[in-house]
Formats: C-alpha cells, sequence, structure tokens
C-alpha cells in the first residue's frame, strides 16, 4: 500500500510529484512517507492545530513586486527578507481574468488562483481557491462607483459569500487628487484592510514611475484569516485598476 507523504516542515499532505508544499512553500524533496497514524505525524498535526499562524499565508509582512522591465504583467510576492513565495503572470486577451499563482517563474507548482466570476471586471466578483484542494478562501469584488469616482474599493467575502470587510484608500483627497490633479496618478495609494470593521492591515505603495511595489503590514488580521485573499486583492489593484487610472 502507498504510503501518503506529508511536508516535514508544516505537516500538510502533498500530491505526488510535488516539489513545493502547497501551504508553506517547502522544498519536499527528499521528504519520507509517512502513515498519517504514525507517531511523527500526530506529533505534527498536533503542533498545526496549537499554532495556526505558522503557515506560509498567515504571516504577517508581505510585498508584491513587479519588474520593472517585462514583457506582459508580471508580479513576485516576497516576504520580509525578500524570499520568493510565488510568481504570476497575466494571460492577455481574455474576457474573464484567470490568474494563477505559481511557486516560481518555472511555474512548477501552481499554489493559488483568482478566478472572475462575470465578463465586465468594473462589476467583477473575484474568487480566490487554493489550487490543490480547490477550496474556496473568499471573493473579492470592486466596488465600481466608488472607485471610479472617490476612493478605490474592494469589498470582501467570506468563502459562505458573506461580506465581512473591505480594503479602501485611507484619504478621500489623496484618492480625488490621483484621479483629478494632473500628474496624480504617479501618487502613491495607502489603503486599509477593515475586517468587521476594524482596521486591521495597512497596505502601501511605493513610488515608482515604472512598475509596482505593493507592501503590507498585518497588525490585527485574525489568525484565521488566509492571507491569500489579501494577496488576491493586491495583485488586482497591479493587473486591473491600472487599467482605469
Amino acid at each position: 500500500m502507498n504510503m501518503a507523504i506529508f511536508c516535514s516542515k508544516c505537516g500538510t499532505q502533498v500530491i505526488e510529484g510535488a516539489k513545493f508544499c502547497s501551504k508553506c512553500g517547502a522544498t519536499i524533496e527528499g521528504t519520507k512517507p509517512m502513515s498519517p497514524s504514525s507517531p511523527e505525524m500526530i506529533q505534527q498535526h498536533q503542533n498545526i492545530q496549537t499554532s495556526p499562524t505558522s503557515g506560509l499565508w498567515y504571516q504577517d509582512y508581505y510585498k508584491i513586486r513587479k519588474k520593472v522591465v517585462t514583457i506582459g504583467q508580471k508580479y513576485w510576492i516576497e516576504d520580509q527578507n525578500n524570499n520568493l513565495l510565488g510568481f504570476c503572470k497575466q494571460k492577455i486577451l481574455k474576457l474573464k481574468e484567470d490568474i494563477r499563482i505559481y511557486t516560481d517563474e518555472n511555474l512548477s507548482q501552481e499554489l493559488f488562483c483568482i478566478k472572475q466570476q462575470q465578463i465586465l471586471d468594473a462589476f467583477g466578483n473575484f474568487a480566490v481557491l487554493d489550487s490543490t484542494s480547490g477550496t474556496l478562501l473568499g471573493s473579492i469584488k470592486r466596488e465600481w462607483l466608488s472607485s471610479v469616482f472617490t476612493k478605490d474599493t474592494w469589498e470582501i467575502y467570506n468563502p459562505t459569500n458573506q461580506l465581512i470587510g473591505k480594503i479602501e484608500e485611507k484619504s478621500a483627497g489623496r484618492a480625488l487628487a490621483r484621479k483629478y490633479m494632473p500628474g496624480g496618478g504617479l501618487l502613491p495609494e495607502q489603503m486599509t484592510l477593515e475586517l468587521n470593521g476594524v482596521a486591521v492591515a495597512d497596505i502601501n505603495q511605493s513610488f515608482k514611475i515604472i512598475g509596482d511595489i505593493w507592501e503590507t503590514h498585518c497588525h490585527q488580521v485574525p489568525p484565521d484569516f488566509d492571507r491569500r485573499v489579501l494577496l488576491g486583492t493586491m495583485l488586482l489593484m497591479g493587473l486591473i485598476e491600472r487599467r482605469h487610472k
């Protein structure tokens, strides 16, 4: 009987032939197969249950960077030590966005994806899914009226389609200046993630004439909130929001 293979770092079961863990990103080459009932796996799962914030997608800092000179739109997700966590390349000429995030530029393993539910992105609802299990992590919807005329705003929904928060520009004055003043588009965006009415993270864009750099600091994000929903919104800001500037 073939034994399942589990990540030696976080204990997540990995698919056969995978090079990286889909949860924590650890290299799994050389990881020995272990039975789910083995003492080692029981201990790992106990550790995971008592430490829910230890995974790759539960950290408190992320950076999304766009290369200055590149063909197409390519983005890299990095941690606070500039370690690569994910890479995505936007496909062109698609009626619906289907954004895939991989472990690296070789597209070795898909980590999560963002799928547009409608054709018009101005009204679009975007589902964020774990690529290994197909589990819906949450969804994102652009609040088009506010985003077009005042502050860029994205609504955040949980997996049961309940509105739980939003990502919105901090200052209406700064937002209006970016949209309507000559050269205002060069002003970097400053945004806040609110969950259940509480500001839990800051999202700041660095000033760049070419390219994009976004950084987020999670200071009160709930431990069970998967940051891939947050990162998905940040990617959409770069990949889609720029069309409306």
